[in-house]
Parts: structure tokens; sequence; C-alpha cells
């Protein structure tokens, strides 16, 4: 048996390549857009893809499962449990709808799937055997069902997709999925969807991988036994989705793309960012932030390239607007792929640093933001002179604010820019 992890730093997302040496067959488990990186390693090892599939649903990246299907011919397997409601939409000649118990062959390697629901209600984890040295298995791909040291939020549906109701139900699922998981041998590995820096969960752990043993003696999730208790820890201070997850849950749901790739990026001027702007596109300045704050172009906003930069940019541009880059051609390359990963398909192009030069002979002053001191935002706010807004998330807040700060989540602040008062100086927090 061979198996290969890929891990997207920025989405925090990993994917695997499983295959059975003897056969050359190979599977990819939660495969995102970035399809060329499978196709490459199992040419690299002489494999064959054969077969294509994914835990679940995703919200937080575009699957690439169709389009890895199509590209190599493989069979596309895909979850069929769980309601008739939150089912896949779209249909493939290719398309194989797994239950719980069914199989994947590959040789020697055997992939079946379990049924585990809790993070969404079709959501399958895939227990491996490799036949070839014994008949017990030797892998779980856990998806977002169990992470290493946490587990898989049930409050997406209801919190991302609006499908009201749906966080109680799913929480109470989850618990019986993790007795599944409990009976499970203590050898078992746990080979994870995400890891730490994920939105899909509250505390996940930065190794790549675990065991069920390591995971019942340690995870959290494992030491609660009552099901009230349970339901109350894992809905408790879960963070903020980014609006963008909503969007992607549809698209994963009912249209996932036929092909991957980043595009070409064409240079723009200072002319054309500001005919975006005015048609309500989007301009995206990568630099850093201390950069930025010097000078920007006016209605650009600031998603620097450091990592989280797909969580955040998906979180003030969820609905793929036409949208342009400012930075160095090698970060707008990079900034264009992970963008591509969350369903951005209208990038224009990119201007370099040296376009705000040319803004300010052709256009008009740069924008600039202050940095305040402590001390002078303190100064102010003790004289009543400014309101000060939290955009930090709840459960950040609830540490510890300023008192009589307006609290409202960064990802939520386009929606709710009618509680900003108007007629006071606002110190952003």
């Amino acid at each position: 048996m061979r198996l290969e992890r890929f891990y997207d730093d920025d989405l925090a997302q990993a994917s695997y390549l499983i295959a059975c040496d003897g056969t050359g067959e190979a599977l990819v488990v939660d495969p995102n857009l970035d399809t060329e990186q499978y196709v490459t390693a199992a040419a690299r090892y002489g494999l064959r893809i054969v077969a294509v599939t994914e835990t679940h649903i995703h919200a937080d990246f575009l699957s690439g499962a169709r389009a890895l299907a199509r590209l190599t011919g493989a069979r596309l397997y895909l979850s069929g449990a769980g309601p008739a409601e939150w089912q896949y939409t779209f249909d493939e000649p290719s398309l194989v709808r797994l239950a719980d118990g069914d199989a994947i062959e590959l040789g020697a390697v055997r992939v079946r799937a379990l049924h585990t629901p809790g993070h969404t209600p079709e959501h399958l984890a895939f227990l491996v055997t490799d036949s070839a040295r014994g008949d017990i298995p030797v892998g779980l791909f856990s998806g977002d069902f169990v992470f290493v040291g946490d587990i898989g939020r049930p409050d997406l549906l209801e919190r991302a997709a609006g499908m009201e109701g749906t966080m109680a139900a799913g929480a109470r699922q989850l618990f019986a999925s993790l007795r599944r998981f409990r009976e499970l041998p203590d050898h078992v590995q746990v080979w994870p969807g995400h890891g730490a820096g994920s939105a899909c969960g509250k505390a996940l752990g930065a190794m790549p991988h675990s065991t069920v043993g390591y995971e019942r003696l340690f995870n959290w999730a494992m030491q609660t036994r009552h099901e009230a208790a349970f339901v109350a820890t894992v809905l408790a201070g879960q963070p903020e989705p980014p609006r963008y997850f909503a969007r992607m849950k549809r698209l994963n749901r009912d249209a996932q793309p036929t092909a991957g790739g980043v595009p070409a990026l064409p240079m723009l001027d200072a002319a054309a960012l500001a005919r975006l702007l005015a048609d309500g596109g989007a301009v995206i300045d990568t630099r850093q932030p201390a950069d930025f704050e010097a000078g920007f172009i006016p209605g650009s906003v600031n998603v620097n390239l450091r990592r989280g930069f797909t969580t955040w940019a998906g979180a003030m541009f969820p609905d793929d607007p036409p949208a342009a880059l400012i930075g160095s051609a090698a970060a707008a390359c990079t900034a264009a792929r992970q963008l591509t990963l969350i369903g951005f398909t209208r990038l224009e192009g990119y201007a370099p640093v040296e376009v705000l030069a040319e803004w300010e002979r052709t256009r008009g002053p740069l924008a600039t933001l202050p940095r305040l001191t402590t001390a002078d935002a303190h100064a102010r706010w003790q004289a009543g002179a400014a309101v000060i807004l939290d955009v930090r998330g709840r459960s950040e807040h609830a540490g510890g604010h300023i008192p009589g700060a307006l609290n409202i989540p960064l990802p939520e602040i386009a929606r709710r820019l009618d509680e900003i008062p108007k007629d006071a100086t606002v110190l952003v927090h």
C-alpha cells in the first residue's frame, strides 16, 4: 500500500492519494481544484488514478473531485447516505453513490465507507485495510469527522448555509457517530481532512495524523459521554464561519467544476482599477498591513498574502465579484491560485505595486489609515470622543474587551453597517 498526503497550508486542508503498488491502482480522497498535483504524484509512482472520492460536501474550498475524475477517466464515488434534502444534485456517467459499508477495491487495498453524520448529514469516513499485510484495518480517512484533538463542527449547515434548526440535531448525530469511532482498534491511524487553522473546528491540532487510541485518550470529545453536555460543549465558542462558506456548499452540492487550473493574469493600470471599482468590483491589495496603511487606492481592501489569505478573502468577498490583485507578479500568481480554490472565477488581472504612484499622478491622492497607540485610543475613549468597533470573533470578544466596545465580527461587517454610528469617530480594534 502507498499513501501520500497533500496539504494546502493556506486552507489548512489535507487530501490523500492511496494506492496498491501491486496493481498500480490509486484513489484520491478529498481533492481540491488543483488537480494537477494528484496527476503528477500518480505519474511519479507509475500509478493510475482509477477512483476519486470525498468525505462530504465541503464548505471551505471548491472540490476538485468531479474535475479530477473527468481528467483521469476515474470512477467518481460520492456519498449517497443521509437525508434526501442534502444530497449531491449533479450526475456523472462515472458516478457511484456510496452507502454505509460499501467498499472501493484497489487490488489488495480495501477502502470501506462508514456513514458518520454530524458535521454534515451525508458525511462518510473511509476505513482502509491492506490485505497484503492482514485483514484488520490500518487507517481511517476521517474527513471532517475527527481531527487531531478536536471534531468537526456540527453548526455549519445552520450558520453558513441557512438551514435553520439543524445544528443541535447535527450535534446529536455527531455524538452517536463518535461511538462508532471509539469501537475501532487503538492502532488504527487517523488521517484527518484539516489541520490547525481550519474554520471547520475550533481547536484543531497541528500534527498531521493521529491514532484512534491517542484520540480516545486526549481528544476532548471522547471524554464527554453524556449527550446533553456534549451538545452544549460542541456548539459553544465556534468561530464565525466566513461568508463564502454558503456559496461553497451550494457549488459543491449542485455544480462542482469540471476543470481546474489557475487563470493567466494580465497586467492592469490605474485606469483599469478605477473602472473595476466604479463597476462594483473588488481590488484586493496583497501587501503587508503596514505598507497598506501608509497609502492605498481608495476602495481597495487589504488581504495580505499570509496564512489564512483565502479565509479572509472569502469572508470579505463571498460572491465571486470581478476582481483584481495588487502585488508583485509572484504574489499575484500565488493569490490567484488560492482564490481559484475558493471559487473566484472572475479574476481580471493584477497591478504591480508601482500602480500606486501612477494612481497619485493621474487620479489623486492615496488613502491612508492611521494606527493609534494604546494611550491615544484610551484618551479618546475616556473622553467619549470615539466609538470603538471590535471586529474580532465573539469568543475573542468574550475573553476580554474594551468596555463599551461594539462587537461586529469582520465577516459580518457588510450586512451590519447600519449598526455603526455615522456621526462619530470610529476606532477599529
